[in-house]
């Protein structure tokens, strides 16, 4: 019998791995269920490998890209199709044939097949991580033991489109200052590389070897520089862009990042509102569609994309885990202002968690539109004066020599 490594979360959170014997990659995800464990992966292990058509199968991982918003119509249809009674493998057929996004099509035939083989959709979303992420399919087995799929599918196509609207927002809010500033700092490198060396050779003429005014001189000099070394300077740009980039990948670098980026006077109030609105939405999802508390906060944790939130939130979940209250740690990791922290604790006394959790989130979704409007309103007449104050630099410097040659033909 083929052995299969696996990956899981047990009901405390912790994340556990090995092998399991069993016939196939559903058994196992099945197997590892009835143990109380929630599987992230299962993969055929090495003696397993070639053991023929179904371990080929097993190792099988999607690798279309996908669409947020592709991601949630799909959710969303798929959702209807089944509160109005349809068959689940039917109705991932019907969407299969209607979809005309060739890598979301291929993945839910890959669905419906695995369907008809006896295995379960959470499992067979499991194999297709770069589709359907962890919250996603962990969401979908929730749903599927308390036989309530469709509307946790409804409540996961909800969650998709707000997450995707509120990166949209950020997004949306970060691009234009830096349109901005690229612009600028095109128009400043053509005029150092084309503009000012015109007039170096005009000065050369004209002034006969004259000593030029100390601004001028800069500005002749400053270009000289660029024109002869760009290459090496093009190099060295791109080396610190790739070096930082391998920097930004290790947990130290991601966190140093991420603290600052929350420290930035403009940007890191509205990037701080974006984490604390992706971690209630995405924590209340959960809750709401039946994970148990300890593998969501795992979850969300997992799912945050800001080291500095998942540090605070790994250090909230083993407090969690030792019996505490959420609202207790989640107070005093200075992870959310006592707002958030109060709201959880009403929640929790209420059992209106989940509820809370939505409404914290609706808060900050909403802030985040005003921090975004705050943003550009503050960075765009800043960069223009900035723009402004620099090529004003750079043409009076231009012109001081003029004046000196107007005055010595005079």
């Amino acid at each position: 019998m083929p052995t299969f490594d696996y990956r899981a979360v047990d009901r405390h959170g912790a994340h556990r791995s090995g092998s399991l014997e069993g016939g196939s990659a559903d058994a196992v995800a099945m197997s590892l269920r009835a143990q109380g464990l929630f599987p992230t992966r299962v993969a055929a292990g090495r003696s397993a490998r070639g053991a023929g058509p179904g371990a080929r199968r097993a190792r099988f991982r999607f690798r279309g890209g996908v669409s947020g918003r592709e991601l949630a119509v799909f959710t969303r249809q798929l959702a209807t199709l089944l509160r109005a009674g349809m068959p689940l493998v039917r109705s991932l057929e019907v969407l299969a044939r209607q979809e005309t996004a060739p890598g979301l099509q291929s993945a839910i035939c890959d669905l419906a097949e695995r369907l008809r083989e006896g295995g379960s959709l959470s499992d067979a979303m499991a194999r297709q991580g770069r589709v359907f992420d962890r919250l996603y399919v962990s969401m979908v087995r929730a749903g599927e033991a308390a036989g309530a799929l469709d509307p946790v599918l409804a409540r996961l196509a909800q969650f998709a489109e707000k997450s995707r609207q509120l990166r949209a927002r950020v997004r949306t809010a970060l691009i234009y200052p830096s349109v901005v500033l690229a612009v600028a700092v095109s128009v400043l490198a053509g005029l150092i590389v084309f503009v000012v060396p015109r007039f170096q050779h005009i000065f050369a003429d004209l002034l006969k070897g004259a000593p030029l005014p100390p601004l001028t001189q800069a500005v002749l000099d400053l270009s000289t520089t660029v024109r002869g070394h760009w290459p090496a300077g093009a190099g060295c740009a791109l080396a610190a862009g790739f070096a930082w980039a391998a920097f930004r990948r290790t947990e130290t670098g991601a966190r140093l990042a991420d603290a600052a980026a929350w420290r930035a006077p403009l940007a890191g109030p509205l990037l701080a509102k974006a984490a604390l609105a992706r971690f209630a939405r995405t924590l209340g999802t959960l809750l709401a569609s039946g994970v148990p508390i300890l593998p969501a906060l795992a979850i969300t944790r997992d799912t945050c994309g800001n080291a500095r939130f998942a540090a605070a939130l790994g250090r909230v979940h083993d407090r969690v885990k030792a019996g505490e209250p959420l609202a207790r740690p989640l107070d005093e990791s200075g992870l959310v202002p006592p707002m958030v922290s109060g709201l959880v604790d009403v929640g929790e006394q209420t059992g209106e968690l989940p509820a809370m959790l939505g409404r914290v989130a609706d808060i900050y979704e909403d802030d985040v539109d005003q921090a975004a409007a705050a943003l550009g309103a503050a960075l765009e007449p800043a960069l223009i004066l900035f723009l402004a104050v620099v090529v004003g630099l750079i043409v009076v410097a231009l012109f001081l020599p003029i004046v000196r040659i107007v005055q010595l033909l005079a």
